[in-house]
């Protein structure tokens, strides 16, 4: 490999690591006659099909300069660190000679922002479009619309990349403007409005005519920074529910804050990113997208923050006393799905079994239901009646409860928002 372009790799793959939103589930690209690649081979790494199989991407950013200075990126404009930039040409043949060593199967691709939005995007799109019609590369594209970029360029780039995402990063425009004061709401939601257009256009086309060009097959996706600002999870949680609302987003992503600019008096002195409530914020996630729980359901005005010692379910079960026991041979679907330990496959087997026969804890156990929590909140033929309200919800929530070498939360904020700076 050329020494200029290797210099290039190590920067600009350095730059794209704190990017979390690259998963590659929901499509599913096939090999034809003449192309190189497809979306159903086997990888090595990193990220994962739909069908669970893990494959590996090119992470990279076509260039780590920027016009912006937000105070929670690295390669914020006033920061002294390498930059690089690859040509179109350099990424493009990069992409494919990784391919025929097999060392990826995919690309995700970002980029600073360079003069304008649109010349940035101009080549992001021309880097895509060059591997699918020049190369005939029919592997995995996820690549990151440019905030503010025009609707012509999104709409093209909606025909080459398989997922496109735009990263809203903060989840409040107060909080935007206090870190990022060049970036507004408006110009990240107005791309994300553009491809959920091109994305449900060309599912009415497709109606019509069944070879129709796919737009965006796998949706869009956007990511949270988490932890670089006081907005509670209430907050962070409804906007994900809103993003939700919309058929064609796909994944929020929540990013715990990483002091990469620990100089800038804007941002919380952190020790560590807040890996645990991000943990927790995916897990709220989850039941928000497969469980049919609501945001206030979740958190609300009384508990704006989520638990970080128990997961959110068993939270909210905890808080909900008068909803249990259940009987597990009785009770309908959707509140099988609230019950702890009992998940979405675990509930579907819940209800095929149980027309042959009254289940007890034996069968509970070989369909998979993790009795260690389940076991409080359910009734069933031989269980015994040592339910919530035998025992105490803090009784049973603190058998839960391991005890953190450190503070957990590792969230004190003290972020002078009413400073000048």
């Amino acid at each position: 490999m050329n020494t200029n372009v290797l210099n290039k790799l190590k920067i600009l793959a350095e730059s794209a690591k704190y990017d979390v939103s690259c998963a590659s589930s929901g499509v599913s690209r096939s090999y034809k006659k003449g192309g190189i690649g497809d979306t159903s081979g086997w990888g090595i790494c990193h990220s994962f099909t739909e069908d669970g199989r893990c494959i590996s991407l090119l992470k990279i950013m076509l260039t780590n300069n920027c016009i912006y200075d937000c105070a929670y990126c690295i390669n914020r404009r006033s920061n002294d660190l390498p930059r690089a930039t690859f040509s179109v040409n350099e990424l493009v043949n990069l992409t494919i000679e990784f391919y025929r060593r097999n060392y990826i199967e995919g690309l995700f691709l970002s980029s600073g922002v360079v003069r304008n939005p649109d010349y940035t995007m101009e080549r992001l799109v021309k880097v895509i479009k060059d591997l699918r019609s020049i190369h005939r590369f029919n592997g995995y594209i996820h690549m990151k619309s440019i905030p503010g970029a025009s609707q012509e360029l999104v709409k093209e780039a909606g025909f080459y990349a398989d997922r496109l995402s735009v990263n809203i990063e903060i989840p409040n425009e107060k909080s935007l403007q206090q870190l990022a004061p060049e970036k507004d709401f408006k110009s990240i939601l107005e791309p994300m409005q553009y491809i959920q257009q091109g994305v449900l256009q060309s599912a009415e086309e497709r109606k019509k005519y069944r070879y129709a060009p796919r737009f965006a097959p796998a949706g869009q996706s956007t990511q949270m920074i988490i932890g670089a600002t006081t907005d509670t999870d209430k907050d962070i949680l409804q906007l994900s529910s809103a993003f939700y609302q919309k058929p064609t987003m796909k994944r929020v992503y929540y990013s715990g804050y990483i002091p990469v600019n620990e100089y800038d008096k804007r941002l919380p002195m952190l020790k560590q990113p807040p890996l645990i409530r991000e943990n927790r914020l995916y897990q709220a996630d989850w039941l928000l997208r497969f469980y049919s729980f609501k945001v206030d359901e979740i958190v609300n005005d009384t508990f704006p923050d989520l638990d970080l010692e128990i997961d959110p379910k068993l939270s909210w079960a905890l808080r909900h006393p008068e909803y249990f026991p259940i009987d597990i041979n009785r009770a309908d679907y959707e509140m099988l799905l609230r019950v702890p330990g009992i998940g979405i496959k675990s509930a579907k087997l819940i209800i095929v079994s149980r027309r042959h026969g009254n289940l007890g804890t034996y069968q509970l156990k070989k369909i998979g239901i993790i009795m260690k929590k389940a076991q409080y909140f359910i009734t069933c033929r031989e269980l015994p009646p040592k339910t919530i309200h035998e025992m105490s919800p803090n009784f049973i929530k603190n058998l839960f409860i391991s005890k953190p070498k450190s503070n957990p939360r590792n969230l004190q904020l003290n972020i002078p928002f009413d400073s000048a700076e």
